[in-house]
């Protein structure tokens, strides 16, 4: 905002602030000691009470006496603690659009932004999805500043920086790089600042995932997430002290963890809310579990479909009577409709769950088997998929692994045994060459072999000794 014509200033800030065409862009003319100035805010962001105090305190100023710049006036006429000069118009417009209020006075170059904002925010609560028996239940909400207070409130030492980064050109998406200082990765840092800088975001309505999108490596095939997502502040602050680096975005309620490995999504909260031998039992679980839920339904297929060389132990495993309907078209359509009734839950009422359920059960119940659409034992065995799904916290990774499910399931159909292995060396594949968006790799530690950090992803270790 270069010192020109006062009228031409306004001109241009309204112009650019959409004053008069956007009915949320609230501006007012003042009188400043005899010196025009106006006043720009977004209606719903500021405080009401700080700007009435600060515009009557102006309104009573006595002369303009050793004031010659922003900065002076900024000086000794502005009691915001959050308060700063700027000559950059595009700047000052974002800074008002991001919830800052712009004050610009004839006869001072620049303008003067102040922090009085008040965004409308939902109550601290604990994430649906990451709940605990015992420990804290409040987890992050849709504020940047809040987001990094719940940190603050347990990492109480300097060592904690947050860097604030903005992207996306004309989104201005206001991002916060966190880490602790001698205990992160500073290449990790340096190459997240890197990918940042050079971010090409077009849109941020989709908020984390856009950004999360445009960092990540091209692989569209590959359905293994990259980036471990976590809504907890105990969990992420945990992470912090581990040497993980959070990629915090604006107007998203949860945190990224950088690096991201396949071992990572087989920790969860409860794990450290449970003594050491107890926490170890159920991160091998869940790995165990893991496995399982992409191995079971096609090992059955398998083996039912080649009887000879199925063992006499094991004959319960075949199917009893006749069917109708061949078994892989079975699989698969309880596969679909387990995700539409997952999708149709998501738009339910609460008052009319409990008729959805009952709709769920008659679907795949009784009612599927006497009508010859379904064996029992396929219900059995995708009851028990659908279940073991949810004994882990990452919704990515559940449907990569049913995406690597039906592959199996189709090749097993096609080539038998061949197509057995074949699937397993396709996901494999995939696995070993996901690319994270920062970090060693998607199996470190197991490649690049390192024996701690791989016996550290095993064992929990004692509360208090650097584990998460």
């Amino acid at each position: 905002m270069e010192t020109m014509d006062f009228a031409e200033r306004i001109r241009q800030l309204d112009e650019a602030l959409g004053d008069g065409r956007c009915f949320d862009v609230t501006s007012r003319m003042l009188e400043i000691s005899g010196r025009q100035a106006k006043l720009w805010v977004i209606n719903g962001f500021a405080d009401d009470a700080v700007l009435e105090r600060m515009v009557a305190v102006w309104l009573n100023i006595p002369n303009w006496r050793g004031i010659g710049t922003a900065e002076d006036f900024l000086a000794r006429w502005v009691s915001i603690a959050d308060a700063a000069a700027e000559t950059d118009r595009d700047k000052a417009v974002k800074a008002v659009f991001a919830g800052k209020t712009l004050l610009v006075i004839d006869g001072l170059a620049g303008g003067i932004l102040l922090d009085a904002k008040q965004f409308p925010l939902r109550t601290v609560e604990e994430p649906d999805a990451s709940r605990v028996l015992r420990g804290s239940h409040d987890g992050f909400g849709e504020s940047l500043m809040r987001n990094a207070a719940l940190l603050r409130r347990r990492i109480r030492h300097s060592a904690l920086t947050m860097e604030l980064h903005q992207v996306g050109g004309r989104t201005g998406l206001d991002t916060a790089i966190c880490y602790m200082e001698g205990l992160a990765d500073e290449k990790l840092v340096a190459e997240l600042r890197g990918k940042l800088a050079a971010m090409d975001l077009r849109s941020a309505s989709m908020g984390q995932e856009s950004v999360a999108e445009s960092l990540s490596p091209r692989q569209w095939y590959n359905p293994f997430p990259k980036v471990r997502y976590c809504e907890r502040p105990d969990v992420a602050a945990a992470c912090l002290m581990e040497g993980s680096v959070l990629l915090m975005v604006d107007n998203s309620a949860s945190v990224m963890i950088l690096p991201t490995t396949i071992w990572s999504f087989a920790e969860e909260i409860n794990d450290y809310y449970f003594p050491p031998l107890i926490g170890s039992y159920l991160r091998i679980l869940r790995l165990i579990v893991l496995t399982l839920t992409l191995f079971v339904t096609p090992m059955w297929y398998l083996l039912v479909n080649d009887p000879v060389h199925l063992p006499e132990s094991l004959g319960f495993l075949l199917v009893e009577g006749e069917y109708a309907v061949p078994l892989i078209v079975q699989l698969l359509l309880v596969e679909f409709i387990i995700d539409i009734l997952k999708l149709a839950s998501l738009n339910t009422p609460n008052a009319l769950s409990n008729s959805f359920s009952m709709l769920g059960a008659l679907i795949l119940g009784d009612f599927a088997v006497q009508s010859r659409w379904l064996v029992p034992e396929v219900l059995v065995y995708m009851a028990f998929v659908a279940v073991a799904n949810y004994a882990q916290h990452s919704y990515e990774m559940g449907y990569a692994f049913k995406l690597c499910r039906f592959l199996l399931l189709i090749l097993i159909w096609l080539l038998g045994w061949w197509g057995f292995g074949a699937g397993v060396a396709v996901i494999l594949t995939l696995i070993a060459t996901t690319k994270p968006l920062l970090g060693r790799g998607y199996l470190y530690p197991l490649i690049p072999f390192n024996g701690r950090a791989l016996w550290a992803v095993l064992h929990r270790r004692p509360a208090g000794r650097g584990n998460t």
